[in-house]
């Protein structure tokens, strides 16, 4: 972890007014409160990606914060997306840690493999001489506060955060912070900033564990196979990578199995 919150280029405060993007909805549940949906991209991730491959760029803005020192990108008014966030990282190593761009497209190729519909859609691109991420800007969200952590008004919520959990374990995710959680006023979580993950190491440990199991999300990680890897994130990680993952999926089940054994299989699974 560390002190300096990563890419809240995705919104420390409520972002852009309502109604910028296509699909956002918004109701009221009372006088005076208006609810706003930023789980936009859901059924159009084929369309959205076709747009951040070939929209143009109006322009780059620098980010102030973030230790990768992203950029957002704004595209001619009118199109399907106002931004994006741009992250050209090199695969190498940065104040000792393994950075990638091609980290990001993978755990969104497996947030859609396991239809977690949490982690935006991005694409690989070439953008001023350099080939990075270029990341779906979520719009109307707000940043996890860490001294006092949003608490759902419904179970929905805590499966959210133990899919959450369950996602950065399977992807050896160890800069899970502040920065990089976001939510909005419909209680959708949203996961951003994968640059460090899939790294080949197969413990779980910099990963928090889930305190109770969203069942069905974990099923959908227990299914993984060699074969179903490749074809989804053969473009973006290697072999010793993906053996990695499911490594530490075996040990996610190991902890899972210790946990029934303790707890009762009632208080453990959702």
């Amino acid at each position: 972890m560390r002190s300096t919150p990563r890419l809240v280029w995705l919104g420390v405060v409520t972002l852009l007014s309502l109604g910028a993007l296509p699909g956002v909805r918004a109701h009221s549940l009372q006088a005076g409160s208006t609810v706003v949906c930023s789980l936009t991209w859901v059924g159009q991730e084929a369309a959205i990606e076709d747009y951040l491959k070939s929209a143009k760029v109006a322009k780059f803005e620098q980010v102030p914060v973030g230790v990768t020192k992203p950029h957002r990108a704004r595209f001619e008014p009118g199109g399907l997306i106002p931004s994006a966030a741009w992250k050209p990282l090199a695969p190498s190593y940065r104040s000792g840690y393994r950075e990638s761009y091609k980290a990001e497209l993978a755990a969104y190729a497996l947030d859609r493999l396991l239809d977690l519909h949490m982690v935006p859609p991005v694409v690989e691109r070439r953008l001023d001489r350099s080939t990075g991420a270029l990341i779906y800007w979520i719009e109307n969200v707000k940043a996890w506060d860490v001294k006092k952590p949003p608490v759902g008004p419904d179970p929905r919520w805590a499966q959210q955060v133990s899919r959450m959990r369950l996602f950065d374990q399977l992807i050896a995710n160890i800069d899970r912070n502040a920065g990089n959680l976001l939510y909005d006023d419909d209680w959708h979580l949203f996961l951003i900033d994968h640059s460090r993950a899939f790294t080949e190491r197969k413990d779980l440990k910099g990963a928090a564990a889930p305190s109770r199991v969203e069942r069905t999300f974990w099923n959908k990680i227990e299914a993984l196979e060699m074969t179903t890897l490749q074809a989804a994130l053969g473009q973006w990680l290697n072999a010793k990578e993906m053996t990695a993952l499911l490594a530490r999926r075996d040990r996610m089940r190991e902890a899972i199995k210790k946990m029934v054994a303790e707890r009762g299989e009632a208080n453990v699974f959702f």
